[in-house]
């Protein structure tokens, strides 16, 4: 009965450990990631230029998706420059479509930085 128990404890340990080892992600996965999540939202933007309710929409979504990334990342650069960027983006809002071209051009500026950093993080 003792060891049953101990074996099930022992069990019990290997498999929260398993499920925190997979709720992370690897520098690999984080630097295929990030790139995909940007380029989706510099689509966005441009198709959404007109309408910049959707734009912050697509830039609060956009920014919800890298803290994510930044939450399960096992590498703590990419961590921390994935948050970074998403609180650069977070606190962007758009209110006119005059606005939309700054943002786009704000959006990229930011963007160039951060892959920058991923770049170097990720070699």
């Amino acid at each position: 009965m003792k060891r049953m128990l101990a074996m099930t404890a022992a069990a019990a340990i290997l498999l929260t450990g398993c499920s925190e080892i997979n709720s992370t992600i690897d520098k690999a996965q984080a630097c295929l990631e990030a790139p995909k999540i940007l380029t989706d939202l510099g689509a966005e933007l441009t198709r959404l230029k007109d309408d910049p309710q959707a734009m912050n929409k697509a830039l609060d979504d956009s920014a919800a998706k890298l803290n994510d990334l930044a939450d399960k990342a096992s590498n703590t650069t990419i961590k921390e420059a994935t948050d970074n960027l998403a609180a650069e983006l977070g606190k962007i809002n758009v209110n006119s479509v005059n606005e939309a071209v700054d943002t786009v051009q704000k959006v990229s500026s930011e963007t160039v930085t951060y892959l920058d950093e991923l770049r170097k993080a990720c070699t």
